[in-house]
């Protein structure tokens, strides 16, 4: 899975390394088109060109998060997929989702990929609720994860036209009751997990062998460091539906200096004790000794005693202003 996608990720870079497309040009050329009659081409763009490691990695994590509902874990381990052929069928859902992303709704492709993905979850009973859910984690876990770890976040027309790709998708699929805007999309996901996320040994058994699979994209003695920073990536919630022992790290690791977290101090926080640069106000910079490279990026530090968390909601970085956006789909109902 992990060779496929970077074959696919070199394949979109491939196609651009004759044209130089300054950082923001992509951005600028994403916010000239409409959210909702373009939202598959701007999903494109995204998940692409702007963040093709990203989305991937972020999609992997959604899939993922599937397994903490019984109903979900425990059908993926009756049916072997993922337990005993989990390259073939993490393969087989990155090439079905791409050929739609890639080609489109209406291309043969498109068409093709649709009919195949129905014909497969037919094959077993699973609820319009469970589908709804696993629909959710595929715009909202993006989103996180983009805002929290990418060279920036997704503006207002990425997450609009995610939203409304994804829509799509669903009533190709024949899925009731879909949300009508992220913000539901939002809600629907945090509700349905708080609601449903439980422990179940099939779902233990698809994470583990799951965790499994991401070892072995690697050499073997880096197993057991992947492993334990795969779960560092988890939230709490998600490790107790498993029954992993949560690693949360002390507040005060997230604190350079004085600040106003437990301990009483005052200041700014600053996570892994990186310092502010005079003169850069709003970033930090990392230092080599610390962790090994160095870079600038938009200060996405946590509020003070906070743990960071790939689902969690980020503190952002403001953004140039953008034109409203009108014309909202027909709202979803709420998920319990």
């Amino acid at each position: 899975m992990h060779i496929l996608l970077l074959n696919v990720e070199l394949r979109f870079w491939r196609q651009e390394e004759a044209v130089r497309v300054e950082r923001f040009e992509r951005l600028a050329r994403i916010r000239r088109l409409d959210p909702y009659e373009d939202a598959s081409e701007i999903y494109r763009l995204s998940s692409a060109y702007e963040f093709p490691w990203d989305f991937a990695r972020a999609l992997e994590l959604a899939l993922y998060r599937t397994y903490a509902v019984p109903s979900i874990g425990r059908l993926l381990a009756e049916t072997a997929e993922f337990t005993e052929r989990p390259q073939k069928r993490y393969d087989d859902t990155a090439l079905l989702l791409d050929a739609v992303v890639e080609h489109g709704f209406d291309s043969v492709q498109g068409r093709t990929a649709i009919r195949r993905i129905n014909r497969m979850h037919r094959s077993y009973d699973i609820g319009n609720d469970d589908m709804r859910y696993v629909l959710c984690t595929f715009v909202v876990t993006p989103k996180r994860w983009i805002d929290s770890y990418a060279w920036r976040r997704l503006s207002r027309h990425e997450t609009v036209a995610s939203a409304v790709h994804y829509r799509r998708l669903g009533r190709h699929m024949g899925i009731k009751d879909i949300p009508g805007d992220y913000e539901e999309f939002e809600a629907c996901l945090d509700a349905y997990e708080k609601t449903h996320f439980a422990w179940d040994r099939g779902g233990r058994q698809v994470s583990d062998a799951t965790l499994a699979l991401i070892a072995s994209w690697y050499p073997r003695p880096l197993a057991p460091l992947l492993r334990t920073g795969t779960l560092a990536l988890l939230d709490d919630q998600l490790l107790r539906a498993f029954r992993y022992t949560p690693r949360v790290p002390s507040p005060a690791r997230w604190c350079a200096g004085p600040c106003d977290c437990a301990g009483g101090r005052s200041g700014s926080c600053r996570p892994g004790g990186l310092p502010t640069m005079p003169g850069r106000t709003g970033r930090s910079r990392g230092t080599r000794a610390a962790t090994g490279w160095t870079s600038w990026a938009p200060d996405r530090s946590p509020a003070c005693g906070a743990v960071p968390s790939a689902v969690s909601t980020p503190r952002l970085w403001s953004e140039p202003t953008e034109k409203k956006l009108e014309g909202s789909p027909t709202r979803g109902a709420p998920c319990r």
